[in-house]
């Protein structure tokens, strides 16, 4: 019954983040990544990451999406029609992470896991949360490091993108 969940939560992750992409009105795209957020959230706790569930529901689905959406209005972004020309080369990605997806999938059942076996032990040891703090406070600090200061610089430039009077000279 789990693997029929994870199917078709997997099947919904995929097909809503090729409506993100593909939808042309950003309101619609904004739509279809919440209904992908929830989903995930539902990933979530089919893989007992029960803590994980809640802060994708919270951060994504509650704050993340709500200032895109700002940002989309404050902007009168009513289409954009600059990156739909790109579809060949976009099915030709996904063809690929496709094909990669399937030969994973395929190769998965003839090689033994071992990490995953340890994560699960440490999950049941200390709880999810503490488990998920443990790892990534110690093994991954230098990615999660990485990935704040990538955030950061995201942050910076859509300031920058927004602000644009900032960087042109006063016209008097």
């Amino acid at each position: 019954m789990d693997q029929v969940f994870f199917f078709y939560f997997a099947l919904m992750i995929a097909a809503t983040s090729v409506l993100v992409v593909a939808l042309r009105n950003p309101i619609y795209s904004a739509l279809s990544l919440l209904i992908m957020f929830f989903h995930v959230a539902g990933l979530y706790v089919t893989l007992r990451a029960e803590f994980l569930a809640a802060v994708q529901i919270i951060v994504y689905a509650g704050a993340i999406l709500v200032l895109y959406l700002f940002v989309v209005m404050l902007l009168n972004v009513k289409q954009d029609e600059r990156y739909h020309r790109q579809w060949p080369a976009a099915a030709l990605v996904g063809s690929l992470l496709a094909l990669e997806g399937i030969v994973l999938t395929l190769a998965k059942g003839r090689t033994p896991s071992p990490a995953l076996h340890a994560s699960d032990i440490a999950v049941e040891q200390l709880g999810n949360t503490e488990a998920l703090g443990d790892v990534l406070y110690s093994t991954y600090l230098f990615p999660f490091e990485v990935a704040s200061l990538v955030l950061l610089v995201a942050m910076i430039g859509a300031i920058v993108l927004a602000k644009r009077d900032l960087l042109e000279p006063a016209e008097s």
